[in-house]
């Protein structure tokens, strides 16, 4: 396994029992809505459609959305939890989950020029 997956994993446990962490498409677009969520991530097996909804959720509320370098396997070992879709609710925690991922495009015009 990678440092980078290997860092990821401990800061995703951290977030978790920090109470930093929400997880599931709902709850996640939830945490978009209230303004609660800093940044979004999302698994690197997560399905096209879901992943197409959680940008333009987070586009919405301009909330940036990165791809982890991790599956949904990888993340539930981490957090106990099966899941494709993590929003941070720290700015902090979100400054350092974002490091070193990939940035993936949530512009809302995106959604209205295809």
């Amino acid at each position: 396994m990678s440092t980078a997956k290997t860092d990821k994993s401990g800061l995703i446990s951290i977030c978790r029992k920090a109470g930093k962490l929400k997880s599931g498409m709902d709850i996640v677009k939830s945490a978009c809505m209230s303004g609660e969520a800093k940044a979004v991530f999302a698994a690197s097996d997560l399905s096209p459609k879901s992943l197409k909804e959680l940008r333009f959720n987070a586009a919405k509320y301009s909330i940036p959305v990165y791809q982890l370098q991790m599956d949904m396997e990888q993340i539930a070992m981490a957090m106990g939890k099966r899941t494709g879709i993590l929003a941070v609710t720290d700015g902090g925690f979100a400054k350092s989950m974002a490091k070193g991922t990939e940035m993936i495009s949530a512009d809302i015009e995106d959604f209205y020029n295809e």
